[in-house]
């Protein structure tokens, strides 16, 4: 078998593979959607065409134009392009490698930085609790408040996680932006939901407009090309269907899916997000993806891939991935040198796969890991 990085919905068991493709929405299960969020995070809930539109509305709801907002150093262009869409500044705070997340080491650095170079007014600060590994909540509680930072709580990797003190991830920040893209906690190829909490800043707009047919359909089948991609490795094939999709716009990378504030969720996204919702496992605390840090990862990746492995789906190949975005960001690489070290060592390791099927990558991992240096 050739284990390619296809994402949650590209992995479903047969049941689940026709349960998605022949899913049925209505109105009906947007709405229960809407107010089942709205109970779960005590606030007000908003339904978006997808996670970065979600960050977006947050960030406007708080956050006045020309603001500065602290993110994490490791982290998607999602991010990057939410900040930028509300008309703000990203302030970039490095990493550790315990969790890959910052600390107050690393925001205290950042806003040192920040002052003695730029002077950009800093107002807020996205936790995105890294591939649901949690901060040290109250630390950086206690940091905010120090400060006069507004807290928005990113989900995208943690929906059902909790920090320490047992609270759940998204009931401490101003707002809680959630997305349902692929390899996410709650995985329906695409939408988004955000959560406001009063008071905030302005008042938002509420995303309309329907989905675009195009983007409903690709949501929809993309776990039917997932399945015909693993068919397809068996005889080496399965990586050349998949690109062969993207360059005909049947699939759409992740990155790629366009912010827009004006559209909501797919009808059947919203029912299968609420699936989703009303069945997080217990065992959902476990990261969404585990990592490890390698020396000479292109050596390990070949020997992987030479053992069935396709695992250079990387996340995150560089500090703000994807690399085919990354000069857009112009990434401050002095003042983030961790997440810049992490960025060229890690390995990702996908927690929906039997633990069996990986002891092989382990195997070839292990002779690489930093750890044994």
């Amino acid at each position: 078998m050739r284990h390619y990085y296809l994402g949650l919905a590209a992995n479903y068991s047969g049941g689940h593979l026709l349960r998605h493709t022949f899913a049925i929405g209505r109105e009906r299960d947007r709405t229960i959607l809407q107010q089942y969020l709205a109970q779960k995070y005590n606030g007000d809930a908003l339904l978006t065409k997808n996670g970065r539109s979600a960050l977006t509305l947050a960030l406007k709801a708080y956050f006045k134009p020309g603001d500065g907002i602290v993110v994490n150093g490791f982290t998607c262009y999602a991010v990057y392009e939410a900040i930028k869409a509300a008309k703000m500044v990203p302030i970039w705070a490095d990493i550790n490698k315990d969790n890959l997340n910052f600390d107050t080491k690393t925001l205290s650095k950042a806003i040192s930085n920040n002052n003695q170079n730029r002077g950009v007014p800093i107002r807020g600060l996205i936790i995105q609790n890294s591939l649901g590994n949690v901060v040290n909540i109250s630390e950086i509680e206690n940091f905010t408040k120090k400060h006069n930072l507004t807290i928005i709580e990113d989900l995208a990797h943690c929906v059902g996680a909790k920090y320490a003190d047992g609270r759940e991830v998204g009931t401490i920040g101003a707002a809680a932006a959630l997305s349902f893209g692929k390899e996410k906690s709650i995985d329906t190829i695409s939408g988004g939901a955000v959560v406001l909490h009063h008071p905030y800043y302005s008042k938002i707009e509420v995303p309309g407009k329907l989905p675009k047919i195009s983007d409903t359909l690709r949501a929809r089948f993309y776990p039917v090309f997932g399945a015909v991609a693993r068919g397809l490795s068996h005889i080496y094939l399965g990586g050349i269907w998949m690109r062969i999709l993207v360059k005909i716009h049947w699939v759409e990378k992740s990155a790629d899916n366009k912010l827009d504030l004006t559209r909501k969720i797919a009808k059947f996204e919203a029912k299968m997000a609420l699936d989703q919702l009303k069945n997080l496992r217990e065992h959902n605390k476990v990261p969404l993806r585990t990592y490890r840090l390698v020396e000479d990862r292109p050596q390990v990746l070949s020997t992987l891939r030479s053992k069935g492995f396709y695992f250079d789906g990387l996340w995150y190949e560089k500090p703000v991935s994807p690399e085919r975005y990354y000069k857009k960001v112009r990434f401050p690489e002095s003042d983030c040198p961790v997440a810049v070290e992490v960025a060229s060592k890690i390995i990702n390791l996908p927690t929906y796969y039997n633990k069996k099927d990986l002891v092989p990558a382990e195997e070839v991992i292990k002779k690489y890991r930093e750890e044994q240096k």
